[in-house]
């Protein structure tokens, strides 16, 4: 039997793949800054699913980073366009459902930060979080960071493999 960390390492390796689309997770509000990012992520994910590559990396700041669950995947856009780009040659990049979803926007109106819970059928269920600015154009990603939730009751055993890893 595969333990937590060498599962999640044989996952990375592969292209994640889909699961359906679901409907949009419910914003904060129905109206306002809240409401607005929730449907900037509910596009990230919807753009991820149809391959939508312009539309997609358009939802980014230029100077945005991409943080990936591997510890080597901090991109910045043009780093993550260029791994993004077979995928994004297919029907589907990848499949990301969220299922819960928090937002928060700093008290100036122009900066925003969540934490959703996401559901992929490789990795099951992940994290994402960042950061987005509201621009002239909108609200843009400036970071994402994608995660994997490690239960408390196997981190030790993660860590230590993720150890024995190391150069």
């Amino acid at each position: 039997m595969l333990s937590a960390l060498a599962l999640s390492a044989a996952l990375a390796l592969q292209p994640p793949t889909e699961v359906a689309p679901a409907a949009p997770v419910a914003a904060v509000a129905e109206t306002g800054a809240e409401a607005e990012v929730g449907r900037v992520l509910d596009k990230l994910h919807a753009t991820a699913a149809s391959a939508d590559e312009d539309v997609y990396f358009d939802l980014f700041t230029p100077n945005a980073r991409f943080i990936g669950t591997d510890a080597t995947e901090r991109w910045t856009m043009t780093e993550f366009r260029a791994f993004a780009e077979p995928y994004f040659q297919r029907d589907t990049a990848w499949t990301y459902r969220a299922r819960e979803r928090v937002i928060d926007i700093a008290p100036s109106g122009d900066v925003a930060w969540f934490d959703e819970r996401l559901d992929n059928a490789s990795y099951g269920e992940t994290r994402g979080s960042g950061v987005l600015v509201r621009t002239d154009d909108g609200w843009k990603i400036a970071q994402y960071v994608l995660s994997f939730a490690v239960p408390n009751a196997v981190a030790d055993d993660v860590v230590a493999r993720i150890r024995q890893g190391e150069p």
